[in-house]
């Protein structure tokens, strides 16, 4: 796995840390290097080699530096030219940079490839309002029809229960995890919002097109034998249109419980979970009809126990 020395002039690079951990959740093997106004070159080379020390392996490193022909990349390609082989750099760092080499380094083993594969990902995340809302693609729209190209039935690869929906933590971890080709919104509520739709849309990670359908449209899209070509990646806001959808006939084994926003009346069970008995029952009679439960905020968290949490938070 390639190590990661993140760079900036001033705190920048803290804050980015900061914001990617939020998405992806604490990272091994990445380093922060600041270079405040009152230090100089010798400052900054100091605290490269002191992050390079910290690293406990022999893996490629790939320095992710703020501004090209800035002092965080000037001397970072000092040490690049003494070790071109397992070292390489990137300038322009963005959040959708950082977040995508989280999780492209698992599967790229040199700092040149992973620099590689992360520049045009850099650059399709700045997008604007109205212009990228104009350039979205018709078949990647929200009210698009579903279309599978193969015969068979639906393969869904995940399914999470999410007050937030689409946010950054599903676009940038949990999409890329699912190997998901397309996100689906399963909201009764939501496909009846033309103004959600659109947000929910422009959430949509770049090559993973995205649908809002009410739960009686799922249902129907579980029984038709056309979406064999459909990896899918289902989102729900309530455990109660989870039960719905299960009791429709929608196959989920396993319901990734992410997040359910805290409301007057109801218990908090953990940092990101919060419920009323409503929920509780449902969340018992999809036990009763076989699903299992997979409490995680973010792919890298341990798995708890949904049945605990609600047991020691002792639910009303």
């Amino acid at each position: 796995m390639v190590n990661l020395i993140v760079a900036s002039h001033g705190d920048f690079a803290k804050g980015i840390l900061m914001s990617g951990s939020m998405i992806f959740g604490e990272q091994e093997n990445v380093e922060v290097v600041t270079f405040q106004h009152t230090e100089g070159p010798d400052d900054l080379d100091k605290h490269y080699q002191e992050a390079l020390a910290k690293f406990d392996n022999d893996d490629d490193t790939l320095f992710l530096v703020d501004l090209w022909g800035g002092s965080p990349f000037n001397r970072a390609s000092l040490i690049q030219q003494q070790d071109p082989e397992h070292k390489a750099i990137i300038a322009g760092l963005n959040l959708p940079m950082l977040i995508e080499a989280y999780g492209g380094r698992l599967g790229m083993n040199t700092a040149a490839d992973l620099a590689k594969y992360l520049v045009p990902v850099a650059k399709d995340g700045v997008k604007s309002v109205p212009e990228a809302e104009e350039a979205t693609p018709a078949d990647a729209k929200s009210d698009a029809p579903i279309a599978g190209l193969k015969e068979g039935h639906i393969n869904i690869k995940l399914v999470r229960l999410d007050t937030r929906l689409l946010h950054g933590q599903v676009a940038t971890a949990w999409t890329p995890d699912s190997k998901a080709n397309r996100i689906i919104v399963v909201s009764d509520a939501v496909a009846g919002d033309e103004l959600r739709k659109n947000l929910i849309q422009q959430a949509a990670p770049n090559g993973v097109k995205a649908n809002i359908v009410p739960i009686s449209k799922m249902v129907e899209v579980a029984k038709d034998d056309r979406f064999g070509g459909v990896d899918a990646f289902l989102l729900f806001e309530t455990v109660e249109d989870v039960l719905r959808a299960v009791e429709g006939g929608v196959p989920i084994k396993t319901l990734n419980v992410g997040s359910m926003a805290h409301s007057e009346g109801k218990t908090m069970v953990n940092k990101v979970l919060s419920m009323n008995k409503t929920d509780v029952a449902a969340f018992e009679k999809l036990r009763d009809l076989g699903v299992s439960f997979d409490v995680r905020k973010v792919p890298s968290d341990s798995q708890a126990n949904l049945f605990d949490l609600i047991k020691k938070a002792n639910v009303q």
